[in-house]
């Protein structure tokens, strides 16, 4: 049965925030729904199925209390919302509220899904924590943020960014400059998140004093850090030896967060991710936290979720035929 019902709209700024450029959040909202948003007298009108309506209803009111909390909305928080309102979930948006840190130019860094509120809680809860998924899902730039927050609060005196120089398909040795030169673009995505959160003057300042160190992961060797928020950054390049090194880096008073992804390795197909054999060896040591993102928590463009998938699939798909042809070769030699 077709209805209709109204939500009125008590401030201007959710309506603009609601309908979006071009009107392309209601556009989504309708056809994910299949009901039509009209705007009247002040009015959101919703009409179609009696329990698409209601749906509509109940997401209104959250997205407004959203809106109210001082966040905006987007496409891409939009399509996440729906996809909460579709199983149900849709009260937990709310529990996305709460800003980490401001950026340099005062906007707020929050997590956007459900999976980064929890790797972010983790976070907090732990010592040592393990962020494992997909490009795109904020793992380390949550960290980032997160080691900001602790120094700005002087729960630590410094921020140690760290990654493994592993040549993905290149070589370090021909590219220009000396050792620092060559390892810095290997680092640029840290140097980017701390430039955003706390300005590239300052950056550089902290680095000059030590506060802040951007280093490839063989300068963590035979080092104890105390009082420090330490970032280790694509993980999955680390070899077994490599992941214990750095993890018994870790000194009083100190935090750490492992992040990578284990479809993204770049060791030779001899060598074992350390963060695959970490990950199963702490799974239930107390005081380390795991989290697993999956591509419902990309918060890039929307193509790269629908990417990762695609990849999904076919390394599963990939798998299931070698697994068919060991079966086969067993099989022939009974």
């Amino acid at each position: 049965m077709i209805i209709q019902k109204k939500f009125l709209i008590s401030e201007p700024e959710f309506e603009r925030e609601l309908f979006g450029n071009f009107d392309e959040n209601i556009k989504l909202i309708e056809s994910t729904l299949n009901i039509d948003v009209t705007l009247r007298e002040g009015n959101i009108i919703l009409i179609g199925d009696e329990k698409n309506v209601d749906a509509a209803l109940s997401l209104m009111n959250e997205l407004h209390a959203t809106v109210s909390n001082g966040k905006k909305l987007d496409k891409q928080s939009i399509m996440y919302s729906l996809s909460l309102l579709m199983e149900g979930e849709e009260n937990r948006i709310q529990e996305l509220e709460g800003t980490i840190v401001l950026t340099k130019k005062g906007t707020p860094v929050q997590p956007k899904t459900i999976g980064q509120k929890e790797y972010v809680k983790l976070i907090e809860d732990n010592d040592i924590t393990f962020g494992i998924g997909p490009a795109g899902t904020g793992k380390t730039y949550l960290a980032v943020a997160m080691a900001v927050k602790a120094f700005k609060r002087d729960e630590v005196n410094r921020i140690i960014l760290t990654r493994p120089a592993v040549e993905a398909g290149e070589s370090l040795g021909y590219l220009p400059g000396d050792l620092q030169e060559k390892i810095d673009p290997y680092l640029r995505p840290l140097y980017d998140a701390l430039f955003e959160m706390l300005g590239g003057d300052k950056v550089n300042k902290y680095i000059e004093r030590g506060i802040i160190e951007v280093a490839p992961l063989a300068f963590m060797r035979g080092r104890t850090l105390d009082n420090s928020f330490i970032i280790l950054d694509e993980a999955q390049n680390t070899t077994p030896e490599q992941m214990k090194m750095f993890l018994t880096r870790l000194g009083f008073g100190s935090k750490a967060v492992i992040t990578g992804d284990v479809t993204q390795t770049d060791l030779p197909s001899s060598k074992k991710s350390g963060l695959v054999q970490a990950t199963y060896i702490l799974k239930d040591v107390k005081g380390i936290g795991i989290k697993e993102l999956t591509d419902r928590d990309v918060v890039r463009h929307e193509l790269v979720q629908r990417i990762i998938k695609a990849y999904d699939k076919y390394d599963k798909r990939e798998a299931y035929k070698r697994e068919q042809k060991e079966e086969r070769k067993r099989n022939s030699k009974r």
